[in-house]
């Protein structure tokens, strides 16, 4: 038990001082920080002035209507009467005065239509804004023309009243899905990437031991059973510790900033009134996707003597991680789906399809309970096999065959 925790500390404290992980830490935490101050970053690079736009009013009725409606929009585009010729308003463009010049006229059905001219037409925000009010203004002279009743138009209009009622008591209500949506995102992200990610870590840390023969001294001081489940919970507790260092974090920027954020992101991504059971199921199914793949990892990556090889070896892995993934991203939206409630039960899907039903469904205990006994059980049958082959593979070098090596590993395990 003592070189299990020699080891343990050994691939803790060596990860734990790599160049790598503290620089993905640091540019994690920039992360954090800038989208906690998203705001005042974005207003820092803003312009606060309003884009000016020349308008050339060839109808001599429509400036006036067109600038109060525009003005009513948005505060980032002005209007303002050019008196002089195109040529000149395009100059006007060309030196940075105006933003754009936009010619007005009325069609043939004394309705007004536009034209507008700019150095470049790939900022679209400014030009929608322009596009819809003027067509506001449109069918408002098209109402007057047809003599209809502005108060009839404004109710045919007006948005239909479509109240959604869920009959069973127990299913959550259409705010506390959207409030679950946002934090499902959150999370399922979060797990694929730690899951890849620390999944590769293992992988490519047996394959270096053993490329640097390393792994000849480690396996003479303690068992290659030990060995591979010291380097699995090492590099665990590495993952909690950086998680750890994110979770305060953001619970220290939430709370020097708490009176900005409600209502804002906070507020979009579910994160101020979701259950503290969901925060409890995304641990729990965190921990357990983890040692599931993580055993995998370890599995292969003894089969192998070089990284480049276990980067190959690990690619089902990572295949098996990116379908769970798009599985879950297309539950989001159905929840509820046979599909989404057989695959939850599938192990290698459990931890980011069942996470997904538990935070948008008001799901069944002996559901939850059956697919977290059938992952612990599969985790249990890999941690058998994979200690198993793990045994036989650190002590395999040269060229690897992929899976083929499976056969091999097993029967050298038999006999040491």
């Amino acid at each position: 038990m003592n070189k299990f925790w020699i080891i343990l500390s050994h691939t803790y404290m060596t990860r734990l001082k790599a160049k790598t992980f503290i620089i993905t830490t640091l540019i994690t935490l920039l992360f954090i920080f800038g989208i906690a101050n998203i705001q005042p970053i974005i207003e820092f690079f803003s312009n606060d002035e309003a884009d000016r736009v020349a308008i050339i009013d060839r109808s001599e009725q429509l400036f006036d209507p067109f600038k109060a409606s525009v003005e009513q929009a948005s505060e980032d585009v002005e209007l303002e009467l050019f008196s002089g010729t195109e040529q000149e308003a395009e100059k006007a463009v060309e030196e940075e005065e105006f933003k754009a010049y936009v010619t007005l006229d009325l069609n043939d059905n004394q309705l007004p239509k536009a034209t507008y001219y700019a150095k470049t037409i790939s900022e679209s925000k400014m030009q929608s804004i322009l596009e819809q009010q003027l067509q506001q203004l449109k069918i408002a002279m098209a109402t007057q023309q047809a003599g209809i009743d502005e108060q009839k138009l404004n109710i045919i209009y007006e948005q239909v009243s479509f109240e959604k009622v869920a009959l069973d008591e127990s299913a959550k209500t259409d705010e506390e899905l959207n409030q679950a949506r946002g934090i499902v995102y959150i999370m399922l992200f979060l797990l694929y990437m730690s899951v890849m990610m620390y999944g590769q870590m293992i992988a490519t840390d047996v394959a270096t031991e053993k490329s640097s023969r390393v792994m000849e001294i480690l396996i003479s001081s303690a068992s290659p059973v030990s060995h591979m489940f010291a380097k699995i919970a090492g590099i665990a507790l590495l993952g909690l510790t950086q998680v750890a260092v994110f979770i305060i974090a953001g619970y220290g920027l939430i709370l020097t900033k708490k009176d900005e954020l409600v209502g804002g992101i906070f507020e979009i991504f579910g994160l101020q009134d979701t259950s503290l059971s969901v925060y409890f199921y995304a641990v729990l199914f965190f921990v357990l996707g983890y040692l599931l793949y993580a055993t995998l990892a370890a599995m292969l990556g003894s089969l192998v003597s070089r990284v480049e090889d276990a980067q190959q070896l690990t690619m089902p892995i990572i295949f098996l991680i990116m379908i769970a993934f798009l599985i879950a991203m297309f539950g989001i939206s159905m929840p509820a789906s046979k599909f989404i409630t057989i695959t939850s039960f599938i192990p290698f899907f459990t931890p980011m399809v069942m996470f997904l039903r538990v935070g948008m469904l008001d799901i069944p205990v002996w559901e939850i309970g059956l697919s977290i006994g059938i992952l612990v059980a599969t985790i249990v049958l890999l941690g058998v096999l994979g200690a198993r082959v793990y045994k036989g593979g650190v002590l395999m070098y040269g060229a690897s065959n992929s899976l083929k090596d499976f056969k091999k590993a097993l029967s050298l395990s038999k006999k040491e």
